[in-house]
């Protein structure tokens, strides 16, 4: 039973994980260095400069979102591959995700909801008769990430659109064209962006933003990524309408998909019943030492 859920857990942390490359938003300070004056922003060819003013505009509407909707699509080390449908809202912060997909030939699908700090989620056996099983998200999160339940704690709490500032770092920046995403006109743009860039992107954060930073790199580097392939289809109004992000890993492919539906829209996610809830506080301690069901 207790195997059944963890694998729900890496199931559904592939939808999320995207949400873990919060680490890197625009529209914040500039790191240290890197200001537009700087001597390796002087060097900028004209078309580059433009090409990162786009994506900055892009990426400081994203640090700015009250909610969102979006759509999860691809595969990552650790989970395999995913589909899922989320809506989220930043404040106060909740989010409610369905997905399905697995790895191992474990697949399945599942329920998350995101509300008063405590993550439910729905998908696998019933636990001690019910539906949901919740978890403390701040005990989560103050785990390693030694497993998949650590790292969805980790990263439940992240804006999927946020990474996307990233991009204006890479040094082989380009724009690919003009292209239609779900009927919406769009400029691709695309680079490649290494981990020690990330890092730098850093500085001039907030601590929150920082340590969400840190805690995506250590998950980069687990798997062993050196720099990502970035893509970014921006529309007329500024506003990311897709985000892709790929890179070769020691563990599989990485490789996930963000599409935004909606921006600002009302966002209401509700607890389950109290009555079809198991609280696996307990429970976990267990799998964390690795016991047998």
């Amino acid at each position: 039973m207790r195997h059944i859920h963890r694998n729900a857990a890496a199931a559904v942390l592939a939808g999320v994980l995207v949400t873990g490359l919060a680490a890197c938003s625009g529209g914040d300070k500039p790191a240290a260095g890197k200001s537009a004056g700087s001597t390796g922003q002087a060097a900028q060819k004209p078309a580059e400069a433009t090409f990162a003013a786009a994506v900055k505009r892009a990426a400081a509407k994203n640090s700015e979102l009250t909610s969102l909707s979006y759509t999860v699509s691809g595969k990552t080390p650790d989970a395999g591959t995913v589909e899922a449908t989320a809506s989220m809202s930043m404040k106060p912060l909740a989010m409610q995700m369905k997905a399905k997909g697995g790895s191992g030939g474990e697949t399945g699908e599942f329920e998350i909801r995101l509300v008063n700090n405590a993550m439910y989620m729905n998908g696998g056996e019933p636990v001690e008769g019910k539906s949901w099983i919740k978890f403390d998200l701040s005990v989560l999160g103050s785990k390693g990430g030694g497993n998949s339940l650590a790292a969805l704690g980790n990263q439940a709490d992240k804006n999927p659109a946020e990474e996307s500032g990233t991009l204006t770092a890479a040094k082989d920046l380009k724009k690919i064209g003009e292209e239609t995403v779900d009927g919406v006109k769009v400029t691709h743009y695309a680079g490649t962006v290494t981990l020690d860039q990330m890092r730098d992107s850093l500085q001039g954060k907030d601590a929150a933003a920082k340590e969400r930073g840190e805690k995506s790199l250590k998950q980069y580097e687990e798997w062993g990524v050196g720099s990502l392939q970035m893509d970014m289809w921006i529309d007329g109004q500024d506003h990311t309408k897709q985000f892709r992000t790929q890179a070769a890993t020691g563990k599989g492919p990485l490789d996930m998909t963000v599409k935004f539906l909606d921006y600002n829209k009302p966002v209401t996610v509700q607890a389950p019943r109290a009555d079809q809830v198991a609280d696996l506080a307990e429970m976990m301690k267990g799998l964390d030492k690795g016991d047998a069901a």
